[in-house]
C-alpha cells in the first residue's frame, strides 16, 4: 500500500538549509537589526530611553572619534598601498623561472597570516620595546639612534602600521600570486622576445591583466584596516593621547568598558557607511571605460 511520504520533496532542499538560514538570522541579521535599534537608545539607570538621533549628533561632535577616524585613514593611506605594491612585487619575483624552492617562499611570506593576532602583536611589543628591543639594538648596531616606538604619536602609528603589514602581506601575496599563474605563458614568452624588460611585464602585461585581484586585494584591506583593532589594541592600547585609537577600537571602548551600547552602535552603523562609501569609490575609479 502505497504511503504518502512525510515530507514533500519540493520543500526537502528549505528543510536541509533550515539550519544554516536559522543560525544565519540569530547570529547575523538579529544582531544587525538590534544594533539599529539600540542606536536609537540611551541606557539610563538600568534601562533603554528612547534619544532619536542624539547618539548620531553626539557623536559628529566627538573630537576623540574624528581623532580615531583619522588615525584610521592614516593606517589607510599608508599601509594598504605598501602592502599590495610589497605583495605583488614579491609575488612577481618569486613566480620568476630563475627563482628555486619556490614552495618555501611562499610557505614562510604566508606563514604570518596564520598567527594568532594576540600573539604576533605582543612579539611585535617586544621586538619594538624602546629599552631592550631587537628593532633598536639593530638601529643602534648601525650607528642610529633608538626609537621610543610607543611614546611618540608617529612612532607608535609606524609601529602598528609595521605589525599589520608583517601579518597580512603574505595573504595578500598569494591571491596575487594565483592571478599571475593565470596569465598565459604565450604573453611573457612574446615580451621577451621583443625584448622587454622586468618593469615592461609588470606595468604593461601582469597588473593589466591582474587588475580586478588587486582591487579585490584593495578593497578587502580597507574594509580590515576601518574594522582594525586587535593591533592598536595590544600594542599601544590606543596611546599615546589617542594617537593610534581606531573607530574599531573606539567602538569597543564605549560598548565594553563604558556600557554605552546605544552610542556604540551608532558608531558602528557610521563605521559601516564610511567603508560601503569607500568600496564604492574604489569600484568606480578602477571601472574600465
Amino acid at each position: 500500500m502505497y504511503k504518502k511520504p512525510l515530507i514533500n520533496r519540493k520543500t526537502i532542499p528549505y528543510v536541509m538549509l533550515a539550519p544554516v538560514i536559522v543560525i544565519f538570522v540569530v547570529f547575523m541579521v538579529y544582531p544587525i537589526l538590534r544594533s539599529l535599534y539600540l542606536s536609537f537608545f540611551e541606557l539610563v539607570s538600568g534601562s533603554y530611553e528612547f534619544v532619536g538621533l542624539r547618539n548620531y549628533i553626539t557623536l559628529f561632535k566627538d573630537e576623540t572619534f574624528y581623532k580615531a577616524l583619522f588615525n584610521t585613514v592614516i593606517y589607510l593611506v599608508i599601509q594598504v598601498p605598501i602592502m599590495i605594491a610589497g605583495a605583488l612585487l614579491i609575488a612577481v619575483a618569486i613566480e620568476q623561472k630563475f627563482i628555486k624552492g619556490k614552495a618555501f617562499f611562499r610557505t614562510t611570506i604566508f606563514l604570518p597570516s596564520v598567527t594568532a593576532l594576540v600573539a604576533y602583536a605582543l612579539v611585535f611589543k617586544v621586538l619594538l620595546n624602546g629599552d631592550h628591543g631587537l628593532i633598536n639594538y639593530v638601529i643602534e648596531m648601525f650607528g642610529g639612534t633608538g626609537v621610543n616606538w610607543f611614546y611618540g604619536e608617529w612612532s607608535a602609528r609606524i609601529a602598528v602600521v609595521i605589525s599589520i603589514t608583517w601579518r597580512w602581506l603574505g595573504y595578500n601575496m598569494i591571491i596575487l600570486m594565483a592571478g599571475i599563474q593565470s596569465i598565459p605563458n604565450e604573453l611573457m614568452e612574446a615580451a621577451d622576445i621583443d625584448g622587454a624588460t622586468f618593469w615592461d611585464k609588470l606595468f604593461y602585461i601582469t597588473i593589466p591583466m591582474i587588475k580586478p585581484i588587486i582591487l579585490f586585494c584593495t578593497i578587502t584591506s580597507t574594509i580590515g584596516t576601518l574594522q582594525l583593532f586587535d593591533e592598536p589594541y595590544i600594542l599601544t592600547e590606543g596611546g599615546p593621547n589617542n594617537a593610534t585609537i581606531t573607530m574599531g577600537q573606539y567602538l569597543y571602548n564605549n560598548g565594553f568598558r563604558y556600557l554605552k551600547f546605544g552610542y556604540a552602535s551608532a558608531i558602528g552603523y557610521v563605521m559601516t557607511v564610511i567603508i560601503a562609501l569607500l568600496s564604492v569609490f574604489q569600484f568606480k575609479a578602477t571601472k574600465e571605460e
